[in-house]
């Protein structure tokens, strides 16, 4: 049965595997077989031909019964069930340890593909948080688009994606699962291109749809601090979900990352509101919603440093700390439109340099070489930027936000080999007891 797709990790149940003394050993092969339970073993499973042994052995034994402790997807729970039923076993339902964090779990194809991977590769989804793999390739992707501004190197950046998908190129096989993410940002460099009139560079093969980042540096400047905005409190909007869902809201309401950090930024956001255009009452409220958030953040800092004298100075230090590194992270996002202007204004150099060429003769030759070189080593160049950018300003500024703990993911009991011996016997390979008996 296949799980449905949600933004949250599979629900896993802790379960109890029991069965006859005998045939604990026939039930752990057809665990492995089915490929759906982590094991709680007091040693580091393993893969060898003595793994189902040493599993067997470390079952906790009552009288003519035995039983392993273990996690397993609520959903996966009937099939089990269905397959130990002709040995005899049981697969009995248990409540979770509060203590204890359940492993995480993805279903269907979001296991796979690089929204997965980004969010992989900072860290593991803890159980009880919302998945962000989707929001955060589409955040990414955008940030990518602003940067690499340019119809005809998203043109390319898109074709490289088709090239994956085909799987013609033997040696770029294992990046097929990436076509989408590199095709999708492609098309992104494509848009913002086509607002920036942007086409290989300034050629003019593009009308300016929106505005020339060389002629207009500041105006892009404020959308990309927009942008960054945009996404902060998207991030913070996330946060808070995730702080009520692993602690409750008596978490969320003290957390950087919850709803006192959300209402400081969004009293920022007022401030900034109120002063530009001048609207008095607006710049009141953000004064009185940053200085209550600023106290439920300093409670929240000094009850996790333990209360006390120390925890105060520790508190406030966290706290003047919080309110620099928000400063820092929204003017951050100014790189946005820092990069996409690099990346106008080397694409002007090469323009130039081949119009100021082109003329009758050998010269014309020089002009198409420089374009060309021009181009590639452009886009080589800013590619590799814009993609590390974006992924510096996902990680930092968005993710840390967004996650405040880190998951464990799950790892099904499914050693290969299943060559059996006598689990009561086996003792002297594995270092534990050859069973564990129940008083």
């Amino acid at each position: 049965m296949r799980p449905r797709e949600s933004l949250a990790p599979a629900r896993m149940q802790r379960v109890a595997l029991v069965v006859a003394e005998q045939d604990r050993a026939s039930m752990l092969m057809e665990i492995a077989r089915n490929a759906q339970v982590e094991l709680d073993l007091p040693y580091e499973p393993g893969n060898g031909s003595g793994e189902v042994d040493k599993a067997a052995a470390a079952a906790v034994v009552n009288g003519p019964t035995a039983a392993l402790v273990g996690w397993t997807p609520q959903h996966g729970i009937p099939a089990l069930t269905e397959a130990l039923a002709p040995l005899g076993a049981a697969v009995v339902p248990l409540p979770g340890p509060r203590w204890i964090q359940p492993p995480t779990l993805f279903g269907g194809s979001s296991r796979e593909g690089m929204s997965r991977t980004l969010v992989d590769t900072y860290g593991t989804v803890p159980y009880a948080d919302l998945d962000p793999s989707r929001l955060a390739a589409l955040a990414y992707v955008l940030m990518f688009g602003i940067m690499f501004g340019d119809v005809g190197h998203g043109a390319m950046l898109l074709a490289c994606g088709l090239v994956l998908r085909s799987g013609r190129i033997k040696k770029l096989a294992s990046l097929k699962r990436a076509w989408l993410f590199v095709s999708a940002s492609g098309m992104a460099a494509m848009v913002f291109g086509a607002l920036y009139g942007e086409a290989f560079g300034p050629t003019g093969l593009v009308p300016v749809l929106w505005l020339e980042p060389l002629a207009n540096p500041v105006p892009l400047l404020l959308a990309g601090l927009g942008v960054g905005a945009f996404l902060l409190a998207g991030a913070y909007a996330v946060g808070t979900i995730n702080r009520v869902r692993e602690g409750g809201w008596g978490l969320a309401l003290y957390a950087r990352s919850g709803a006192a950090g959300s209402l400081l930024f969004l009293s920022v956001g007022l401030l900034v509101w109120g002063l530009a255009a001048g609207i008095g009452i607006l710049t009141a409220t953000s004064i009185v919603l940053s200085s209550g958030s600023l106290v439920f953040i300093f409670i929240g800092l000094y009850v996790e440093a333990g209360g006390g004298g120390t925890a105060v100075v520790q508190a406030f230090i966290e706290l003047m700390d919080t309110i620099i590194r928000l400063g820092s992270n929204i003017v951050s996002f100014a790189r946005l439109a820092a990069f996409g202007l690099t990346h106008a204004a080397l694409l002007m150099v090469v323009w130039n340099g081949t119009t100021a060429l082109w003329v009758p003769g050998w010269r014309a030759g020089a002009a198409v070489l420089l374009f060309l070189v021009g181009n590639i080593v452009t886009f080589a160049l800013e590619a590799l930027v814009a993609g590390i950018q974006a992924l510096r300003l996902e990680y930092y500024e968005l993710f840390s936000r967004i996650f405040q703990t880190e998951g464990r993911p799950f790892k099904p009991w499914a050693p290969e080999a299943t060559t059996v011996g006598n689990p009561a016997t086996t003792t002297a390979d594995t270092g534990i007891p050859a069973e564990r008996q129940l008083p």
